[in-house]
């Protein structure tokens, strides 16, 4: 027996959203309100030229007209482009002004990518450096595809990232509508995610009453219902299934190309150079340096860099970060059989592993998640090196739990660091020694989810204005840092 949750108003959130829209087999919506001309929900929406609105998920914002950065402490309203200094936050940095803000983003992941984008939209003059350039290998978002799923119950901030990640489903299929063009393939597929669990935990009831308090669509499903819907997955050790209908996988390199390219469409610019602090004078930050010796310079610098934090700011981050490495395979299935494709399987989530079906329109194979390696260099650290070890372990796993395809060929492997921080939550606060310059790190694994969201949090905070008054305290530095035996472990 399938058990569907019902919304607040008594009716299936399913049944209702095919009463108002039909899925395309391309895993986007089809939208039936007659607007061909601008997407319901679009991100431009989210991405208008003004900061003065107040809607964040019931959560209020800021007071209106931010940006203006009007009315500062000797102005003489001459319009002479004379630099005056605008207070930020309460404890951030100062945002230092002419006729509008200047940021340097270091690391064009999907921390600096996203907030280079809002920031520049909303006519702030920004420059987006990384050192191999957007969506490249190395990145931590450079990847085919990630995830995207609202099932936070394993973390202490999980109700705060449970409401994120579903507002960044919303700006994702929104951000889909506004840069997939006719016959592109799209960039977000709604795919579903299946949590299969031996036995109840506590993971699962927070997951449900997290998803209670939202409205958020999902569905206990028996296990006979499972073998019935997905036979290809073996359940034999599984008891419990629960199914979160409205979770997807993103194009992540596609993605992230999309986002810098309409940065640069808004007028950024993209510099590809590595770069490390430089002099800092009077508590700030007066400028960084390329490798060639030029300096660049800015009002406000941004450090998003991702696993490399931990090099650019030695002195605040290298026990404050651990940057392990997981391991991806894509598996083949049999010719002719399509019962491992979109939409034909969800993503899934199995104890100590992650994967989603091959998408359209290149179909690379069934991706796996499992296993990894303890932290290494991200600039020495090889990303086509996997044990026999480690290959032995997948053919074992596929065995157990995707038995048809244990002894079908690995067509491609990925190797991808990320960036753990200790309390396993974003780090987004000002650097503590420079009052001009901020930190924003720690994807946990889950930034590249929450990047359309978490981008415009960032812009707001750098301009004086909190989206998320509930959030912000998790997001700063504490003084919690990993010992050295903890920082060369895999994940716990």
């Amino acid at each position: 027996m399938t058990t569907i949750r019902e919304d607040r108003e008594g009716r299936s959130p399913v049944a209702g959203d095919r009463e108002s829209r039909d899925r395309r087999t391309d895993g986007r919506e089809k939208r039936t309100d007659g607007n061909a001309t601008r997407p319901r929900g679009s991100l431009e929406e989210d991405l208008g030229p003004a900061l003065d609105r107040r809607r964040f998920l019931g959560v209020a914002g800021a007071g209106a007209g931010a940006m203006a950065l009007g009315g500062l402490p000797g102005a003489s309203g001459s319009g002479s482009g004379e630099k005056r200094i605008q207070p930020g936050p309460e404890g951030g940095p100062a945002v230092v002004q002419t006729r509008s803000p200047e940021v340097l983003i270091v690391g064009a992941g999907a921390f600096g990518a996203w907030t280079a984008l809002y920031l520049q939209r909303r006519g702030v003059q920004v420059t987006l450096v990384d050192q191999h350039g957007p969506a490249n290998s190395r990145a931590t978002s450079g990847g085919e595809t990630r995830g995207v799923r609202t099932s936070y119950g394993d973390r202490e901030h999980g109700p705060i990232w449970t409401r994120w990640a579903a507002e960044s489903i919303r700006r994702w299929k929104a951000w889909d509508d506004e840069v997939s063009g006719a016959g592109a393939a799209p960039l977000f597929y709604i795919t579903g995610d299946l949590i299969l669990r031996p036995e109840a935990e506590p993971y699962l009831r927070r997951t449900t009453s997290q998803w209670d308090d939202l409205a958020i669509p999902y569905e206990w499903l028996e296990m006979d219902e499972v073998r019935r819907r997905w036979p290809i997955i073996g359940t034999d050790e599984m008891t419990l299934a629960l199914y979160e209908p409205g979770a997807g996988v993103v194009r992540a390199r596609r993605a992230m190309e999309t986002v810098t390219q309409a940065f640069q469409r808004a007028g950024g610019e993209i510099r590809v150079a590595r770069v490390m602090p430089g002099e800092v004078s009077g508590g700030r930050l007066q400028g960084v340096v390329t490798d060639e010796g030029e300096g660049l310079t800015a009002d406000t610098y941004v450090f998003a860099c991702g696993p490399w934090l931990p090099k650019v700011l030695p002195g605040v981050m290298a026990d404050r970060l651990r940057v392990p490495m997981g391991h991806i395979y894509y598996f083949g299935p049999p010719p002719g059989d399509h019962r491992f494709e979109f939409p034909n399987m969800p993503s899934f989530g199995i104890p100590g592993s992650t994967g989603w079906p091959a998408l359209p329109p290149d179909f690379r194979g069934f991706r796996v998640r499992t296993g990894g390696r303890p932290p290494e260099d991200p600039d020495l650290s090889s990303r086509a090196e996997i044990s026999p070890e480690s290959f032995q372990r997948i053919r074992e796993y596929m065995a157990r739990w995707f038995p048809v395809l244990a002894d079908q060929p690995i067509l491609e492997t990925r190797a991808c660091h990320y960036e753990s921080s200790t309390d396993r939550n974003f780090i987004v606060d000002v650097h503590p020694e420079w009052e001009n310059a901020w930190i924003t790190g720690g994807g946990s694994a889950e930034a590249f989810k929450q990047g359309p969201l978490l981008g415009d949090y960032i812009a707001h905070r750098l301009v004086g204005m909190d989206l998320d008054p509930e959030a912000t305290p998790g997001f700063r530095l504490d003084d919690d840092v990993f010992t050295d035996e903890e920082r060369r472990e895999l994940e716990p």
